[in-house]
């Protein structure tokens, strides 16, 4: 719903939180022409080398986790450590530097289901260095 959110500004009500999907979206960013390529991985991956492949297929994220979903917030360590071995490995077509990367708690309306506090995503955003954002 945040990437559909991102690309059309309009928010989906009905949508399938379990799909993966590629979007390709345009848009002019500093007054340059952007093309952009979004995998929406839906967090579904059981297996550890199909993570590392979306990974490296990237080139910058956005690590989303729910307020309403305790288990979604302690991936995002793991999932951001994974990205900062994968992309600093001289491997990676010689890049050693890292690519963007941003922490997003998602879902900050639903109040009364909150089982992750805004303090406890500062906390880990300052702890990994990495910028945090709230919203809904």
């Amino acid at each position: 719903a945040l990437t559909v959110r991102f690309i059309t500004r309009r928010f989906i009500g009905d949508y399938d939180p379990t799909l993966e999907m590629i979007y390709r979206h345009v848009a002019v960013i500093d007054g340059e022409m952007v093309h952009f390529e979004i995998l929406d991985t839906a967090g579904q991956e059981e297996d550890s080398l199909q993570i590392e492949e979306k990974i490296k297929w990237g080139d910058g994220f956005a690590v989303v986790y729910s307020v309403t979903d305790r288990c979604s917030f302690d991936e995002v360590m793991r999932l951001c450590f994974l990205i900062n071995h994968l992309h600093g490995s001289p491997k990676r077509s010689g890049a050693a530097e890292q690519p963007p990367v941003v922490i997003v708690a998602n879902k900050k309306d639903l109040q009364f289901d909150r089982m992750v506090s805004t303090e406890d995503g500062e906390n880990l955003s300052k702890a990994l260095k990495i910028p945090f954002y709230e919203i809904s």
